[in-house]
């Protein structure tokens, strides 16, 4: 089973279901890595600087130490910029669509539009479920009565405003927080890797019930999309 929704006592990120997203992930944890030795290294050498009164002079001062210091960080920064340039490159590059959504934030619902297809846009609103209408196993104040579904496998480009006032568009899974601004379109995009229910909210403070507006993105093979869109067609 992947995490793709917040859960309780989680002290680790979601199950990433974009290929950017995770690789966000690996260099993270690559830092991390890093960042433990760096600190084991320094706080080992502090201990052995101030042991005791008769410490090495070579440890505390001289030419080659200062050299050392110098290179062997500049290093190891020439390692981790490397790739986070690469990945600040690739979050900024927005492969030829084969799909584009529209989502609108609204005080406090998301509506979506599905716009590529020839006559009336197809749209939706997305309001959050209340309480008494979940079943079991669905998440309190994360599920909504109309799901976006979109298809795995699929280079799609999302289209992001607010109708309102300002809103932000998030769904860790999928690597997803863009600003929903009155009057602009903010653009993003997004590869889903695998099927799955990905789970994200409005992370810009909107008003009263900013915590009642929750995105559900649901990622399907081709057929159930089709599927889907016949049944938007039809409502």
């Amino acid at each position: 089973m992947f995490q793709d929704g917040a859960e309780a006592w989680c002290l680790g990120f979601q199950d990433m279901a974009d290929p950017v997203a995770e690789e966000i992930i690996f260099f993270h944890d690559r830092v991390m890595f890093l960042l433990v030795i760096i600190v084991t290294v320094v706080l080992w050498l502090i201990g052995e600087a101030l042991k005791n009164k008769f410490y090495d002079r070579f440890l505390v001062d001289g030419t080659f130490l200062e050299i050392i210091w110098t290179i062997i960080p500049a290093v190891i920064l020439v390692f981790i910029a490397l790739p986070s340039l690469k990945l600040l490159y690739l979050m900024d590059e927005v492969v030829s669509p084969a799909l584009t959504i529209k989502a609108v934030g609204h005080q406090w619902y998301w509506s979506y539009e599905y716009s590529d297809y020839e006559g009336e846009t197809l749209g939706f609103d997305s309001y959050m479920l209340s309480t008494s209408d979940l079943t079991s196993g669905e998440n309190r104040l994360l599920e909504v009565d109309n799901k976006l579904i979109l298809p795995i496998l699929t280079h799609i480009r999302l289209l992001v405003t607010g109708a309102d006032v300002l809103h932000s568009f998030a769904v860790p899974s999928l690597g997803l927080k863009i600003d929903a601004v009155p009057g602009r379109l903010n653009q993003t995009g997004v590869f889903i890797k695998r099927p799955g229910v990905f789970y994200g909210q409005c992370s810009e403070i909107c008003g009263a019930n900013h915590s009642f507006m929750p995105i559900v993105i649901k990622g399907v093979c081709i057929e159930e999309y089709l599927h889907s869109l016949k049944c938007i067609i039809n409502t």
